[in-house]
């Protein structure tokens, strides 16, 4: 279900004549950072969500951007908004002709996004489901999900990577940044786990398995690197859509 951008005087916000459903997960689980009015009031800061991510945000980031050549062409997606300075930042690197899209399944997400945004960004906001996007096979160059899975469950999470893929071009990234198996030498994972597990029940998955155990089986991509920060507590993997017929010989996995 696509939406189109509408551009009021002071900002820019994703309208649609009729808003896809909350997932039950979502209210269940997630209310007090997302869809209550007062979330965005508490975590929209930069120092908050750094906090949060044990003073790794900007590093996060800079490894996006690093690894985007701070040079984004053609069709750039995000699926889900993100609270912190990552959105504008992406749009500071759009090239000429480019545009970046950013999908949320709540309002007051894109609503919030908007409100950090140029009135001229080339961005447009959409009001959508992560796990059925309303766009068109291969109608992207890359894609970005940032701290996104470990926030579904694992049939949410399967179907989010599918589509994510489905949208992508050959030749087309996909970027995944969120948590990763955690050694049991590091020390957070028997402090930091058991705060998820209350908090985001859903985040125990990621540090029990690999990003792979929820792709799909088709073959039409492959792992191009797979980097771990903060020992290993964080990951970035970027997997590219190859021709039918095609595979790149070896992957690349850096800590």
């Amino acid at each position: 279900m696509k939406t189109h951008l509408d551009r009021p005087a002071a900002t820019c916000v994703a309208v649609k004549e009729s808003l896809p459903d909350v997932p039950h997960y979502l209210q269940a689980h997630y209310w007090w950072a997302y869809v209550h009015p007062r979330a965005v009031h508490v975590f929209e800061r930069q120092w908050l969500v750094n906090l949060i991510l044990w003073g790794n945000y900007k590093r996060l980031c800079n490894a996006v951007l690093h690894d985007y050549g701070h040079d984004l062409r053609g069709r750039t997606l995000q699926v889900a908004c993100a609270y912190g300075d990552l959105t504008p930042r992406l749009v500071d690197c759009v090239a000429p002709g480019g545009t970046l899209e950013v999908v949320d399944i709540l309002p007051i997400q894109l609503e919030n996004l908007a409100k950090k945004l140029p009135k001229d960004a080339p961005i447009q906001l959409h009001c959508m489901d992560s796990a059925a996007l309303g766009f068109a096979d291969a109608s992207f160059d890359r894609a970005l999900l940032f701290f996104l899975l470990h926030e579904q469950p694992q049939a949410v999470r399967e179907k989010t990577l599918a589509e994510a893929l489905r949208v992508l071009r050959p030749g087309g990234t996909l970027t995944i940044v969120d948590y990763a198996p955690l050694s049991k030498l590091n020390p957070l994972r028997y402090f930091w786990k058991p705060v998820l597990d209350r908090l985001e029940p859903f985040a125990r998955d990621l540090f029990s398995e690999e990003v792979a155990a929820w792709l799909p089986t088709d073959g039409r991509f492959c792992t191009v690197s797979n980097q771990r920060f903060f020992g290993g507590m964080y990951q970035m993997l970027t997997l590219e859509i190859v021709e039918s017929g095609e595979r790149l010989a070896d992957s690349r996995v850096d800590d």
